[in-house]
């Protein structure tokens, strides 16, 4: 069993955490193994199979938090990623697959991406408190931290390099510190996590449900062309 992380301790533990550890324990072994860089044409693929189903009404009652959405209500498809912040696998797909799919497909009417918190470390949890605290930036925030992802991630102090990046972002220090001394978002943040792991079975990251099916790790732009282009 994984120990609990103590609470009131995100903002202290940025520098106290281990650099290596904080970054390898965060991420799912599973899915692709190469980068794909986005491209508006990907080559043809085979949809890969899911692991399993969930029920899309239960999928999508909301939790803790208010849903962060990319996308039309009404699109035909809904993608729901659980991601954490410092998982290189949930970067590579967000900087080398995402932006693909957000053209060809979310900004297109034909889906739409929920995305939700799903942090293995403290360090995964400040990432997702400053992108919450940045409220309508939140999708602009996380791609910062995820593009930067090895500049506050694995190293020592990366209580300064978040700092250094929520400045860029228009936080203060004193907005900076507030945010990841708020007991209640951290609790909400954990309570997404607990909740995708109870009741939808959720143990890595990336984790996708598209249409209510299952599918782990990075999916390339191909990959998840092929499941969405099943489904339209």
């Amino acid at each position: 069993m994984t120990r609990a992380i103590p609470r009131r301790t995100v903002l202290a533990s940025l520098v106290a955490v281990p650099a290596a550890a904080a970054f390898l324990s965060s991420c799912s072994d599973s899915g692709s193994a190469q980068a794909q860089t986005s491209s508006t044409t990907p080559a043809a693929a085979d949809a890969p199979q899911p692991a399993g189903t969930v029920d899309m009404a239960k999928l999508l009652e909301e939790g803790s938090l208010p849903e962060k959405v990319l996308g039309e209500a009404d699109a035909p498809v809904t993608i729901v990623e659980y991601a954490s912040m410092t998982c290189g696998h949930c970067a590579n797909f967000h900087n080398n697959t995402l932006p693909a799919i957000k053209e060809n497909y979310i900004d297109t009417g034909k889906a739409r991406m929920i995305m939700r918190e799903f942090p293995f470390d403290p360090r995964a949890e400040a990432g997702f408190m400053l992108a919450r605290c940045a409220d309508t930036k939140y999708f602009a925030m996380v791609d910062v931290l995820f593009k930067q992802q090895q500049a506050w991630a694995g190293v020592e102090n990366a209580r300064e390099a978040l700092l250094q990046i929520s400045k860029l972002a228009g936080f203060s220090q004193e907005s900076f510190e507030a945010c990841l001394t708020d007991q209640k978002l951290l609790d909400d943040v954990r309570a997404v996590r607990a909740r995708g792991a109870s009741e939808f079975g959720v143990d890595a990251t990336p984790t996708f449900f598209i249409n209510g099916n299952k599918y782990s790790g990075a999916l390339t732009v191909a990959e998840m062309s092929a499941i969405i282009d099943s489904m339209l």
